[in-house]
């Protein structure tokens, strides 16, 4: 072999070679590909798989929460269905109950003849919704005072005692200043001390409701009054609800029910069955989870179309959703504004008593971001807070419009200041 086909041949071979190289090298990119490719694929797998199961455990999660929704409903409307239609109220005894409640009735201007059997009987059940506060603090304040002129003492006492029913911190100051500016001017007995005391409790709670220009709310004949039922959950809101749709078709007022709470099995249910207890219609929509304001919506064409006075809205008390709670209501108000313009909008928060401070926390959350125009205290009957309505007046300067003394459909009232705070000092 020549030079010349030696250098050639190592020419070629050099060629051969780096061609080789080069599908060796391609051949080992595109095994490394595939084998990533796999790896991919295996991952992508195992992360459907992984998926799958999740979905799996996420859908028994649901199942397992619905058949509990289904089955609170289904106590929560054998509850609600068991409860019969209370009776008209009888005449009872001629005992120190009805002389308390017919005084009660007497000192508003009442004359004998125009005393009704059901002002009596609601009195009862408020001045005995009101016993646990009352022996709490009435009785121990009483032993406290006796027949003696007030002291500095006592009145720290009373401080005591005041902030102990949850009446609030500024609703305490405001009683014991007047109360200590009073001691100063002149002496006072503990019968002088508790009508004082009486009045100034007065003056708190019926300071927001003069403000709002409304002594007793109800709706407006000739136009849709539209009142947002507002609360957390648990509060009794739809019961409330319930027992305003009876309050309110005992009155002459046609009433419909939007039952907007629709993230709560349990809501929709339940408010049919207190329709039906009321005679009153309600509008729902059966979808899960369906949008509380296309129930409005719908709601609103209804009440239009049978030129109704009052729709009662049930609003969702928490949301299973990011949504806010607060946008969900704003929500269903620019719903209101679009279909209803001419519409008087009352927006209710609902408030457990017994929550005491907790749910003076709730009015102060819910005044900020909800437009709130007035209070419901509920389940005054067996707590010993029954104070928190003052505390709601005078810190969250919110009328206080109905209250609730015990469980039956007739046992929610339009506040009355007067009444509520002589059930309150019942024992003198």
């Amino acid at each position: 072999m020549t030079n010349n086909e030696s250098d050639s041949s190592r020419e070629w071979a050099a060629q051969a070679f780096a061609l080789l190289k080069q599908k060796q090298e391609l051949k080992k990119q595109e095994e490394q590909e595939l084998k990533k490719q796999e790896e991919q694929e295996l991952k992508k797998q195992e992360e459907q798989e992984l998926k799958k199961q999740e979905e799996q455990e996420l859908k028994k999660q649901e199942e397992q929460e619905l058949k509990k929704q289904e089955e609170q409903a289904r106590i929560l409307n054998q509850s609600v269905s068991e409860t019969k239609i209370e009776p008209e109220a009888e005449l009872g005894e001629f005992d120190e109950e009805f002389t308390w409640s017919a005084m009660v009735l007497a000192a508003q201007g009442k004359k004998p003849n125009q005393i009704s059997i059901d002002e009596i009987d609601w009195l009862s059940k408020l001045k005995r919704g009101l016993e646990q506060t009352r022996k709490g603090f009435v009785s121990e304040l009483l032993d406290k005072l006796g027949d003696d002129p007030l002291t500095p003492e006592s009145l720290d006492d009373l401080e005591t005692l005041l902030i102990r029913a949850d009446v609030g911190i500024d609703s305490t100051d405001k009683v014991i200043n007047s109360l200590r500016k009073k001691l100063n001017e002149e002496v006072v007995d503990g019968e002088e001390g508790i009508k004082f005391l009486k009045e100034e409790l007065r003056a708190i709670i019926d300071e927001p409701i003069k403000n709002s220009g409304k002594n007793i709310l109800t709706p407006q004949k000739g136009k849709l009054n539209v009142w947002l039922i507002v609360g957390v959950n648990g509060v009794g809101k739809t019961t409330t609800l319930g027992k305003l749709a009876y309050l309110s078709a005992k009155s002459d007022y046609k009433t419909l029910i939007a039952a907007a709470d629709t993230f709560r099995a349990a809501a929709v249910e339940q408010i049919k069955v207190w329709g039906e207890r009321s005679n009153v219609d309600v509008i729902s929509n059966q979808s899960k989870n369906a949008d509380p304001a296309a129930v409005v919506f719908d709601a609103i064409n209804a009440a239009n179309k049978r030129k109704s006075d009052l729709l009662l809205v049930d609003t969702a008390g928490r949301l299973q959703t990011k949504n806010n709670l607060m946008d969900e209501l704003s929500k269903i108000k620019k719903i209101i504004d679009k279909k209803a313009p001419e519409a008087i909008i009352e927006s209710l928060l609902v408030l457990d008593a017994s929550q005491g401070q907790n749910g003076l926390k709730q009015a102060k959350s819910f005044a900020k971001s909800a437009n709130l125009s007035g209070a419901i205290i509920t389940k005054l009957d067996g707590t010993s807070r029954g104070g928190v309505s003052l505390a709601v007046a005078k810190e969250v300067c919110l009328p206080i419009r109905f209250i609730g003394a015990g469980e039956g459909i007739k046992d929610l009232r339009p506040f009355n200041s007067f009444e509520f705070v002589e059930a309150l000092l019942a024992d003198k």
